[in-house]
């Protein structure tokens, strides 16, 4: 009797569950599905999700699912984007559909990006390359993290044209302006330092899921996939002794010295409030990427999506606005569009595609959210991209 209780009890608790609820009526097909064979059976991008679990070591794989403390940033993120509904308009025409953006100069087919992740390697064999090639295929922009396993340079010419960089900036201002130097060498546009990362994090489902012996990682490490400089590529002769891999002083006399130091654009990612994002705008910062780490840095409970509004309606259009953070479905990345975004970016899917099916499934995760925002354009009447504005979305009520 009591095991019955227990059953229906939480069988009550699933019915509440708002995860279980967002499922709609496709659960009792999600939930049976065969796991997909290849990357064409993809019908979401949560369809890689259970193919890189599978495929992916379990601590590699913590490490790219986890956020921090208990995780509430990391759910937020997602739920942050249900509180956000479409107003779409009739009889509109939408035989000529327009996603092209122009970020800084450059035409990009979409207005979605691949977001810097730490050492892709421990992924696909390709890493960085794999997704360079997918994104040079969708005409997309790649941020390439500091932490690359692969050669900028290489990463470069696998996408067809300098990629996007993501700095992490080092304690020493010497090792920093060796990393820029490299960085303008290459042709890189643009450099996207991250502020909200500077004194570390408490990553728990990632530590509980570390082996208590830790040699067997140390070849995969050593490789540039861990905390070690060892194998980092950007800091390929680079005398790093003493100098730590973030920097816990760094405040906005920073933020001047490296905006001086270089004529490439400058985004600040990280930024979450009007206060800072008006900072931004004083110290000549050329954009800003609302982002919190994809839920890794701080437990702030609040989503990019509900931060979104704020900094856009503080820097006036006088900056572009990127976001990233919860990002799964081309609906969303609309939704980003109409509150102020000039681009959006996905992490964690594009991470799945890869672990899945490599190079292959970098390209569908992509085809996919693209081919979404396309039908939520056309569904909506907004023709292009900049027709997208805050009259197609708004906030859900609670009745």
């Amino acid at each position: 009797m009591d095991s019955h209780r227990g059953r229906r009890a939480f069988l009550r608790f699933l019915a509440a569950s708002p995860y279980v609820a967002a499922l709609g009526g496709i659960r009792e097909f999600a939930e049976g599905a065969p796991e997909i064979a290849n990357s064409s059976e993809a019908h979401s991008v949560m369809d890689f999700e259970d193919v890189a679990r599978r495929k992916v070591t379990p601590v590699h794989w913590a490490f790219i699912a986890s956020g921090v403390d208990d995780d509430a940033t990391l759910r937020a993120n997602r739920e942050g984007f249900q509180h956000v509904q479409l107003r779409p308009r009739r009889l509109c025409d939408a035989t000529h559909l327009d996603m092209r953006t122009d970020l800084f100069g450059t035409v990009y087919a979409s207005p979605i990006f691949t977001c810097p992740t730490s050492g892709e390697k421990f992924l696909d064999p390709a890493g960085e390359l794999a997704v360079a090639r997918a994104t040079k295929a969708h005409g997309a922009m790649q941020m390439l993290s500091n932490s690359t396993s692969t050669a900028l340079e290489e990463v470069n010419s696998a996408h067809g044209r300098p990629v996007w960089f993501q700095l992490y900036a080092p304690s020493a201002w010497q090792a920093c302006e060796k990393i820029i130097r490299r960085v303008e060498a290459a042709g890189c546009p643009v450099i996207a330092l991250t502020v909200d990362s500077t004194t570390g994090r408490n990553s728990e489902t990632y530590l509980r899921a570390l082996p208590k012996n830790l040699q067997p990682c140390l070849s995969c490490h050593a490789a540039g996939l861990g905390p070690s400089v060892e194998g980092r590529k950007m800091y390929d002769g680079i005398d790093m002794k003493g100098v730590a891999l973030r920097n816990p002083a760094m405040t906005w006399e920073f933020v001047d010295r490296l905006r001086k130091a270089t004529s490439l654009k400058l985004l600040l990612k990280g930024v979450d409030t009007r206060e800072d994002a008006r900072l931004a705008v004083e110290h000549g910062i050329d954009g800003i990427l609302v982002s919190n780490h994809g839920g890794r840095a701080t437990e702030t409970g609040r989503s990019t999506i509900e931060a979104l509004p704020e900094v856009v309606t503080e820097v006036g259009g006088r900056i572009p606005v990127f976001l990233d953070g919860g990002v799964r479905r081309g609906t969303d990345v609309f939704k980003a569009l109409a509150l102020g975004a000039k681009a959006v970016g996905i992490g964690r899917p594009y991470l799945w595609g890869l672990g899945a099916f490599g190079q292959a499934g970098v390209e569908r995760v992509l085809e996919i959210v693209q081919g979404e925002l396309k039908l939520a354009m056309g569904n909506c009447g907004t023709p292009t991209v900049a027709a997208i504005d805050r009259s197609y979305v708004a906030k859900r009520l609670s009745w």
